[in-house]
């Protein structure tokens, strides 16, 4: 295999406005776009390849849109000259130049990837492992609101063919038992719910939330507080599974989880872990320690949701319960690929890469370009 060299980095930047207006987390947090950053990489022979990384904001976990480009601004001229094929050593480079903002490294990551199969003609999922042929049920991101609207958007989702439902609540205990009852109360055979309290809740308000829902409704119960003491606390108090997600980000993170047996399952999102070359690793940890996993994005546009697709399509069905249509959350299209979702599922496409042709009119000129 003839040597590829990265000559160019152009880095884009577009808003993301949401979908449905505002969205709401716990703790009062709201919001209404999203910042994104999108790179190309070239090689010295022409293929290009493609990343995104688009922070949920700046107060879900310690990631910001501007730290993504100027974390970009740091690795970038490292990764000059470097065969981008090579992906873990374009990982062991980038972590030469900047220490830890996995944030940072993701879309240059996800864009190796993309060079990588267009230069061996097989798409990524076939790279990173060999598709499952797994029709992947897509999971809806229900905001945090009124109880009787949480139902009815969950209803339209449902509709849609939706089968897995994420619904946001961490506020007073009532009111989320409230919002968890109605949300589930037209749950049908086979559909799965992710009870997501991105850290919102302490030990106390999460036993009292517990306490008062009904008998039977099934689901799991996600980054329920905000430190992993208070996780493990709650954990051995329920027997309601427990799914980490921001407190799972890193290789030690993740082993640390399965060796204090702490959760069932992880939500693996690919910018918050850095990519798709660190997303393999953390996927064989957890199928190996027989967890579940989701595979997701903190949010995201077209790039970003072909990423989720293709690594999700690695993922052993036993394992698998859900992937993000983080398409869903945001209004604006950056490309285009075949990632039709039929019936609430998706699978990856058989076309090089990630299978996507950006939008250039959409993204306009890059904001920077290193080479």
């Amino acid at each position: 295999m003839a040597d590829l060299k990265i000559e160019r980095i152009d880095v884009f930047q577009v808003d993301l406005p949401y979908s449905g207006g505002v969205y709401r987390l716990s703790g009062g947090r709201e919001y209404r776009s999203f910042d994104a950053t999108l790179v190309r990489i070239t090689t010295d022979d022409g293929l290009e390849g493609w990343g995104e990384s688009t922070p949920f904001g700046s107060t879900w976990i310690a990631s910001h849109a501007l730290g993504v480009r100027s974390g970009i601004a740091e690795i970038a001229p490292r990764l000059i000259g470097l065969d981008p094929r090579r992906v873990d050593r374009i990982n062991d480079a980038m972590d030469g130049a900047l220490v830890g903002h996995l944030h940072a490294k993701t879309a240059l990551d996800v864009a190796c990837w993309d060079v990588f199969g267009k230069s061996v003609g097989l798409p990524v999922c076939d790279l990173l492992g060999g598709r499952t042929n797994v029709e992947m049920p897509v999971i809806s991101s229900i905001y945090m609101g009124d109880p009787d609207d949480m139902r009815k958007r969950v209803a339209e989702h449902r509709a849609l063919g939706y089968i897995a439902h994420s619904v946001k609540i961490g506020d007073e205990p009532a009111e989320d038992a409230a919002r968890i009852a109605a949300s589930l109360a037209d749950k049908r055979p086979g559909e799965f719910f992710i009870v997501d309290a991105n850290g919102g809740m302490t030990v106390e308000t999460a036993l009292r939330m517990l306490r008062l829902l009904p008998q039977g409704l099934d689901f799991v119960l996600e980054a329920p507080c905000a430190t992993w003491r208070e996780c493990v606390s709650l954990r051995r108090r329920t027997d309601v599974p427990i799914i980490f997600d921001e407190l799972a980000t890193d290789d030690a993170s993740i082993a640390q989880l399965i060796g204090e047996d702490a959760a069932e399952g992880i939500g693996l999102k690919i910018s918050k872990n850095g990519g798709l070359t660190r997303g393999r690793r953390h996927r064989d940890i957890c199928v190996a320690a027989g967890y579940t996993i989701s595979v997701q994005e903190t949010t995201g546009s077209d790039v970003a949701f072909a990423a989720i697709v293709h690594l999700g399509q690695t993922v052993p069905e036993k394992n698998l319960r859900c992937v993000l249509e983080c398409r869903d959350i945001v209004a604006l299209k950056t490309a285009d690929g075949n990632f039709d979702v039929r019936d609430g599922r998706v699978t990856a496409p058989d076309t090089p890469g990630l299978g996507i042709t950006p939008r250039l009119d959409v993204l306009g000129e890059p904001v920077v370009s290193y080479s």
